[in-house]
């Protein structure tokens, strides 16, 4: 077993973001709750939303083939507008690792802040001819993986394509009249006290945010309670898109269907799959090549992310739908899901 570096237990986190994001307040909806990144000023929870402080689920990272790992665990109630708790963790909140495709959660989130801005309407033409914006971030653009090659029409295949949403990043900076990694901070970095989050100038918006845990932990605080955008705008992003497409999963293989929000992947009837067994077909989430992964699962009310430093491989392909069902069964024995 390798180590996955010092570990830390932390309940629910309580902070309230800073309303200093011009665009937060230009929305006129107060940003309601981010999570903390530093890991000494994590609050203790109220005990009656607090269903544990230790998971042996988590102890599988001491096993995984990583120098560096670090997860945790977020829950929620039916019909809970407040904050989720985070109930276990492992590792170092505080240490950055690369998000890799990771990525797009945050890229696609400015992106629907965007839309809602009228900056650039989801169905503003985009892409390849014929494309629109909600194409390209369904992987629905016909766009190859790598460059603007056009592969097939909009809407006939699912290709994934870090260009696609390379192309959006641009259309973002272009009428907002600032570089997209300044976007991206002002949007989304900042008012989720992503504090150490950052993509440079010159990084991939599709693939190249570096953050810690505790940055990736309060994204996914906001895709559970959104507080970014509307309610209607956060269901929206993670129903299927263009439903019907088949595509293959980076690293899984050929899906039929291989569904698609905007933004996050959505488990479906893929098989076989990163999330485990007994996720709900709505899990929706993101993983990268750099070896991390998000998955929210609301039928569940369980989300997990974790981050490492070894790149995705067999290992994680193999280690990842087995935590996955270990977290969530370890979570019935306290309550039912």
């Amino acid at each position: 077993a390798q180590s996955v570096g010092p570990e830390k237990r932390t309940g629910l986190l309580s902070k309230i973001a800073p309303l200093g994001s011009r665009r937060g307040r230009a929305r006129g909806r107060p940003i309601r709750c981010a999570l903390q990144n530093d890991a000494n000023n994590f609050k203790t929870p109220d005990a009656s939303r607090t269903l544990a402080t230790d998971m042996e689920a988590l102890g599988a990272l001491e096993q995984w083939p990583v120098d560096n790992a670090a997860a945790g665990v977020l829950t929620w109630e039916e019909g809970d507008r407040a904050a989720p708790a985070l109930i276990a963790t492992v590792g170092d909140l505080g240490r950055a690792f690369a998000w890799a495709s990771v990525t797009k959660l945050a890229t696609s989130l400015a992106a629907h802040i965007a839309a809602e801005e009228l900056t650039l309407p989801l169905d503003a033409p985009a892409g390849p001819p014929g494309a629109t914006v909600a194409h390209l971030l369904s992987h629905a653009s016909g766009l190859a993986p790598g460059n603007r090659t056009v592969l097939a029409p909009p809407g006939q295949r699912r290709i994934y394509s870090n260009a696609g949403y390379e192309w959006v990043a641009d259309l973002v900076a272009e009428r907002a009249e600032m570089d997209f990694s300044e976007y991206l901070a002002d949007a989304v970095l900042g008012p989720l006290a992503m504090d150490s989050a950052r993509l440079g100038p010159a990084d991939s918006p599709a693939a190249g945010l570096v953050g810690t845990l505790g940055d990736l932990l309060a994204l996914a605080a906001e895709l559970i309670t959104p507080a970014l955008v509307s309610s209607t705008t956060a269901d929206q992003a993670r129903r299927v898109a263009f439903p019907g497409l088949a595509g293959t999963l980076p690293g899984f293989g050929r899906q039929q269907p291989c569904d698609w929000g905007l933004g996050p992947e959505i488990r479906g009837d893929k098989r076989p799959h990163w999330t485990g067994a007994s996720n709900s077909r709505s899990t929706f989430g993101h993983f990268g090549q750099a070896g991390g992964f998000l998955w929210v699962d609301p039928v569940a009310h369980v989300a997990l992310a974790v981050l490492t430093d070894r790149d995705f491989g067999p290992w994680a392909a193999a280690a990842w739908p087995p935590l996955a069902d270990a977290v969530l069964a370890e979570l019935r024995e306290a309550r039912p899901l």
